[in-house]
């Protein structure tokens, strides 16, 4: 145990040495992730108002309130202090101020009060499309206070409140055609499917960066082994009592630990400087960082075996952080693919790893939703560090 430590403490001292370890590990994911969320942050928008702008004359002096009858319209919003009079209401119609106008009658209290109301006089260009809309709208407002006049009506003669109990049993009348306590909703099934994938956003981005940049730094890990192996290190271990397996997994333990550092502090800058809930559930994170420095550090030790110079590293590192990275979903979420190229994705480790985090940030996943990704990355980590140990055999029997 002492080798494999004394050889993971070397092997760290070398790659914390290399200015490339900061720039791969650290500085160009946080990098890469604030511009990216940045740029498809989603945009703040004003939504206009896009009701039809209708003014109204209330010559009623009773309790009607013709701004409170039309507060919830959909279609219609309307304007009183402007207008005094019939004149008013046209000139502003003509300049294109307002859709249309309405007049509420003089007596209108009183007529919905004997049940026998009148009628709300509407003044709109007869050959636009405001006259309709607003006369269906006025028929539906107008209808609904005659309800709510009758149904006072009947509570106050029930409790015998007399005035004062009208007034109150009104403005519930009023409320409850705004606020029913039964509403009916229709939606298509398609519409109630479950969306898995919340955009290009943080959530997105920083575990893809996260998972990409640790890929691109087993280039100075990968190069030390290299290095190693040109300056015949390896070779004079060998000889001594050093068993090639202390030898594996001392290189090993240097990259699963640089890596999973990486984790943490990229994962500590997510949650307090992005707000993003890694630590919302803290051991499915742990075991997502975990099987994930795991599968990485053991693709950067096949890297380190196959490399014969540092140029062969740097292909073998790059390639797999494109490849892995792009079928992924490093880049653009999977979910936004068919799914064909879904599956064809998730032959690659980062896929799991981003369905791992993902589920945890975009779903609010426990254990439940990252065994099956922790154990995809697991596998893929027993796989790379057997064609590591073979490969490293069969190079040192030559």
């Amino acid at each position: 145990m002492r080798r494999i430590l004394d050889i993971t403490l070397k092997d760290l001292k070398q790659v914390l040495r290399d200015k490339q370890t900061f720039l791969f590990l650290l500085i160009m994911p946080v990098a890469f992730t604030l511009l990216f969320s940045m740029a498809f942050a989603p945009k703040e928008t004003t939504v206009e108002d896009q009701r039809l702008v209708v003014g109204a004359l209330d010559l009623d002096d009773g309790f009607f309130n013709v701004q409170k009858m039309f507060a919830a319209s959909d279609v219609m919003r309307i304007q009183v202090q402007e207008f005094d009079n019939r004149e008013a209401l046209q000139a502003a119609i003509e300049a294109n101020e307002i859709a249309a106008g309405i007049v509420i009658p003089q007596g209108y209290s009183a007529g919905l009060l004997d049940d026998q109301p009148l009628a709300i006089e509407i003044i709109a260009d007869p050959t636009g499309s405001a006259a309709n809309v607003v006369q269906s709208d006025v028929m539906l407002r107008s209808g609904r206070a005659l309800n709510a006049v009758r149904a006072a009506r009947v509570i106050s003669d029930v409790n015998g409140s007399g005035g004062e109990g009208f007034e109150a049993a009104w403005e519930a009348a009023e409320t409850a055609w705004e606020n029913p306590p039964v509403v009916l909703e229709s939606s298509s099934l398609a519409a109630e499917a479950p969306v898995q994938n919340n955009g290009m956003d943080a959530k997105q981005f920083s575990p893809g960066m996260m998972l990409q940049f640790a890929l691109a730094g087993l280039l100075t890990a990968a190069q030390v082994i290299v290095n190693e192996r040109k300056g015949r290190v390896l070779q004079r271990l060998l000889t001594t009592a050093t068993s090639r397996v202390d030898i594996l997994l001392g290189h090993y333990l240097s990259i699963l630990t640089l890596i999973f550092a990486q984790f943490i502090l990229l994962i500590v800058f997510g949650q307090l400087f992005l707000g993003l809930p890694y630590l919302a559930q803290p051991l499915a994170t742990l075991i997502v960082m975990l099987a994930a420095a795991v599968c990485i550090a053991a693709l950067g030790l096949l890297i380190g075996i196959f490399a014969k110079s540092n140029e062969q590293a740097i292909i073998f590192a790059m390639i797999p952080m494109f490849v892995f990275s792009g079928l992924g979903g490093a880049w653009m979420p999977l979910e936004f693919t068919g799914k064909a190229f879904q599956a064809i994705g998730h032959l690659s480790p980062v896929a799991w790893g981003m369905d791992g985090f993902k589920n945890i940030l975009a779903g609010g996943q426990g254990l439940a939703g990252v065994w099956l990704p922790a154990a995809a990355l697991l596998g893929y980590g027993v796989l790379f560090f057997a064609l590591a140990v073979w490969k490293f055999r069969k190079s040192e029997e030559r």
